[in-house]
């Protein structure tokens, strides 16, 4: 069954008199003359004051299409240009009705009633409290009176022009927040797909958390500069680091001051919550944020009001928060040190970011955007040449590199071969004596020769101290010995005896298999 839901007119349906109106366009009218389109039932809205013109447009319809059952109801607007109260009705209406798209096919008609009323039937079929399509009208020079129509379904899928052109407008939302770097880690750009759906749809608050260096500030940035493109903020980006915050100063800078609060206040201060009014407050290292701070804070971000310190009135407040950390939060609950309240309210909308050993992948096209980050900065384009780009990429990614400083090492590690390239050519040499630097030994000490040539020059980041001494003297003694079997027999000269039958040889080319060795190569 076909329903059509349509407000009356009250001027366009108004349009002609006696048999003359049969010549001119008439949105409610035109709509039963379609011969492409059939309505089984037609709700028809009407102002009380209208009825007559109801009844005759009513009678109307049914001349054009028999078939049709024609249900008008009056819906009293005190003042039809009142949103809210326009809204209300209708919605209303919708709720009463009760209507299913699942067991019939509706139509909604756009055409007539004021600008409100349109959009408030808008917003209703794209809630789908009323379902289904909607529908507008206009007249046309062949057939003044019947005009035509058009059917528009929000279902954007059905639009592949719109879904293209959203596709692309949503993927070019990810790469900014990415900063422009083509990310291969499947984690981390399935998680900043969800951040980019949170961040242009809600303003609770947004927790970031993952180790020191994984990029929490940049993304809150990222998210803040988002969100402003889209017209969604008119305020700051105001970072605060809480480990920075301490006793009063910490009241203070927070939420403000009069006065004479304290000694040193000689003047009033607004403070960074009312600094952040109407845009976003980035608090990083919320754990380390005092008891007072904590109770005062939940109070801001709940009801966007706060007491600036030694003031007896209320300061008020709309920002949006996004907090970061590298602790557990609920480890700090747990302890004590942090108020459950407070975390339950930031962490809504939750997001670990993974730290740079969890994404080597991403770490070549990062390189790309460090080398192009020095170069804005410095005006100098540097770049690698062939070899020196291979073996710094083997330092980056072998497994035992942990990356501790995750992204700031990287940055710090490009800084420095940059600085130091000549000719804006970062050779070989450089990146050795940054990868000593980086394995723990002054960039001018000389490395252990034997394990460097066996092992490479970054064998330092890679195994433990531990097995490296033990693998020196597993060496020395290959070295000593004219065979493998030979080898074995010297260092497994105690735990061989406890053996009814022993393979020292297989034991021996195991163990230095561990470190891709071969005992004819060594």
């Amino acid at each position: 069954m076909n329903i059509l839901v349509s407000l009356l007119g009250s001027t366009l349906d108004n349009h002609g008199r006696g048999e003359g109106r049969w010549g001119v366009w008439r949105p409610s009218v035109a709509l039963a003359m379609q011969e492409e389109l059939h309505f089984d039932r037609y709700y028809l809205l009407y102002q009380p004051d209208f009825r007559a013109l109801c009844r005759r447009v009513e009678e109307d319809i049914r001349t054009c299409s028999p078939d049709t059952e024609v249900i008008a109801e009056a819906i009293a607007f005190r003042d039809p240009w009142d949103f809210g109260e326009v809204y209300s009705k209708l919605y209303d209406f919708s709720r009463e009705k009760n209507f299913s798209a699942e067991e019939h096919d509706y139509y909604i008609h756009i055409t007539t009633g004021t600008h409100v009323a349109q959009i408030c039937l808008f917003l209703l079929n794209e809630s789908h409290h009323l379902p289904g399509k909607l529908i507008q009208t206009q007249p046309t020079r062949r057939n003044c009176a019947r005009g035509s129509f058009t059917v528009i379904d929000l279902d954007l899928s059905r639009y592949d022009l719109l879904a293209q052109r959203f596709a692309v407008e949503r993927d070019n939302d990810l790469d900014f927040l990415k900063s422009g770097i083509a990310t291969r880690n499947a984690r981390f750009n399935g998680l900043i797909e969800t951040i980019e759906r949170v961040a242009i749809r809600s303003t609770e608050p947004i927790l970031l958390t993952g180790p020191t260096g994984a990029g929490k500030s940049q993304l809150a940035r990222r998210i803040y500069e988002l969100k402003k493109m889209n017209g969604q903020l008119k305020g700051s980006f105001v970072d605060v680091n809480c480990a920075t915050l301490r006793g009063d100063q910490a009241m203070s800078g927070l939420f403000g001051h009069k006065k004479g609060a304290f000694t040193g206040a000689v003047s009033d201060r607004a403070g960074l919550l009312k600094a952040a009014d109407g845009g976003i407050l980035f608090l990083d290292e919320i754990g380390e944020l005092g008891g007072d701070e904590q109770a005062m804070l939940l109070r801001a971000v709940e009801e966007k009001r706060f007491l600036p310190l030694g003031s007896d009135r209320e300061e008020g407040s709309s920002f949006q928060l996004i907090c970061g950390t590298n602790r557990d939060l609920n480890a700090e609950v747990a302890a004590g040190r942090f108020r459950s309240d407070l975390l339950a309210r930031i962490d809504l909308w939750s997001f670990e970011l993974p730290g740079l050993a969890e994404r080597r992948e991403d770490i070549e096209p990062n390189l790309e955007y460090e080398l192009n980050r020095y170069a804005e900065k410095s005006g100098k384009r540097v770049t690698f040449n062939r070899e020196a780009r291979k073996r710094f990429l083997e330092f980056a990614l072998a497994p035992g590199n942990v990356w501790p400083g995750n992204f700031r090492d990287l940055n710090a590690m490009v800084t420095r071969m940059a600085t130091l390239a000549s000719g804006g050519r970062i050779d070989l040499e450089t990146v050795n004596r940054e990868i000593a630097r980086a394995s723990g030994r002054h960039p001018d000490a000389e490395p252990d020769a034997g394990l460097a040539s066996l092992l490479g020059a970054d064998y330092a980041v890679r195994y433990d101290l531990f097995d490296l001494a033990q693998l020196k003297k597993v060496v020395e003694i290959c070295r000593q010995s004219k065979t493998l079997a030979e080898a074995g027999k010297k260092l497994f000269a105690v735990s061989r005896r406890n053996k009814s039958s022993s393979n020292d040889s297989d034991r021996l080319s195991k163990y230095l298999a561990r470190f891709g060795l071969d005992f004819r190569t060594l």
